[in-house]
């Protein structure tokens, strides 16, 4: 199982970034989360395996068509998710 902790940076808030990115989440068997950040970046945490992992940041890198994706921040992580499946977070939400 791999976990990464993303913060997406470009024209990536008012394009249904985040709703899209659930979509992929879903059909990819990803869990974790996306959220809207105060700064326009969209952050996400994402758990799932190794090659949908793999798939899923490199749809990260394009996003939807609306969007442009300038640079992609990728972490490890150890954070456990407890949560299951894949979920739109409102701004400033506390996990």
């Amino acid at each position: 199982m791999v976990r990464k902790h993303i913060f997406v940076k470009g024209k990536v808030q008012g394009v249904s970034f985040r709703f899209h990115t659930h979509k992929k989440a879903i059909t990819l068997n990803i869990r974790g989360w996306v959220r809207n950040l105060a700064n326009g970046c969209v952050e996400v945490l994402a758990q799932g395996e190794k090659e949908n992992m793999d798939s899923f940041i490199d749809w990260l890198h394009e996003g939807p068509p609306q969007a442009r994706v300038d640079q992609l921040d990728i972490q490890d992580t150890n954070d456990e998710l407890v949560t299951p499946g894949f979920r739109i977070r409102e701004d400033g939400s506390v996990e």
